[in-house]
């Protein structure tokens, strides 16, 4: 697959501090991409290097698979701070004023940036009328005048209530779905898995893990079962060669294999013909937040 952007080795310290080291990662063509970590991992300072607001101690970064392209920029949509616009004026007209000063698009395109992001019945009302997930909606707008190939997102759901939270997570779905690249820092789990298609973990400016979602998130099989003879089961895990553990919760039992060792039904067989009835038996995924926390605790 295509990469969008890579990053080599990339550095940048503040003093003694070190906000990033050797960072590298790569944003395939067409993805949502996660950028996750506690405070004062280095997500606002990998962003800002990626856009040229700082530049890094050490390493390189590509944007578009060409390091001669100079006009890499203008095919940048990005949304890095609260929005700002003129209350007392339109969505257009706002946007009309930031496209003046951007330089990036045209009418055509603002009209086009309004109906992408869902406001095209509202674009001629006065921003002050907006809700929040309006607000940070028109923002996307403006960051896709001039027909931008990627978006660059900085906490895009900050703030917002549970409705704004709906919509804008929608609307990154929707732009995904259109072949935008989106590359977004978050530090609200549950709203990366439900988006993302890959994700990276910065802690202390490490990253720890990068890569797809569903491959990242199922590095280990867990099959959630049930069963009157425990004991027995117990017994026979040990002899399953790619069992990990065994979690027993109240009233079911988790268990742990290497990623792709066994199926369910493979392993329901295994327990039926060594006299084991299962009484439940399903296929759990574990969750990001779980993910998130396995590495980031130590």
């Amino acid at each position: 697959m295509e990469n969008i952007l890579t990053t080599t080795n990339i550095s940048k310290s503040y003093g003694p501090v070190k906000a990033l080291n050797n960072l590298n990662i790569e944003v395939p063509k067409g993805s949502i991409f996660g950028i996750l970590g506690p405070n004062g991992s280095g997500k606002t300072t990998t962003l800002s290097i990626l856009l040229d607001v700082l530049k890094p101690d050490t390493g390189t970064y590509c944007w578009f698979n060409n390091p001669n392209d100079i006009y890499y920029r203008k095919k940048i949509g990005t949304l890095l701070e609260t929005p700002n616009f003129y209350h007392y004026l339109s969505a257009k007209d706002n946007l009309k004023i930031t496209e003046a000063i951007s330089g990036r698009g045209n009418e055509a395109d603002i009209d086009k940036a309004i109906a992408m992001v869902g406001l095209h019945t509202r674009k001629h009302d006065k921003f002050s009328t907006y809700s929040l997930g309006m607000k940070q909606r028109l923002a996307i707008g403006a960051a896709l005048l001039g027909n931008a190939d990627v978006l660059v997102l900085d906490e895009p759901t900050n703030g917002l209530d549970p409705v704004g939270i709906v919509e804008i997570r929608n609307l990154i779905k929707q732009l995904g779905e259109q072949g935008k690249t989106i590359i977004m820092a978050s530090h609200l789990l549950d709203e990366v898995e439900k988006v993302c298609t890959h994700f990276c973990i910065l802690k202390h400016g490490n990253l720890l893990i990068s890569g797809p979602v569903k491959e990242i998130l199922r590095n280990e099989d867990i099959l959630v079962i049930e069963t009157e003879n425990m004991a027995a089961l117990q017994q026979l895990l040990t002899t399953l060669p790619h069992f990990i553990e065994l979690k027993q919760q109240k009233s079911f039992c988790e268990i742990y294999f290497k990623s792709n060792s066994i199926s369910p039904a493979e392993f329901n067989a295994y327990c039926f013909n060594n006299g084991i009835v299962l009484s439940h038996l399903e296929v759990k995924t574990k969750s990001l937040e779980e993910k998130f926390f396995e590495l980031t605790e130590n």
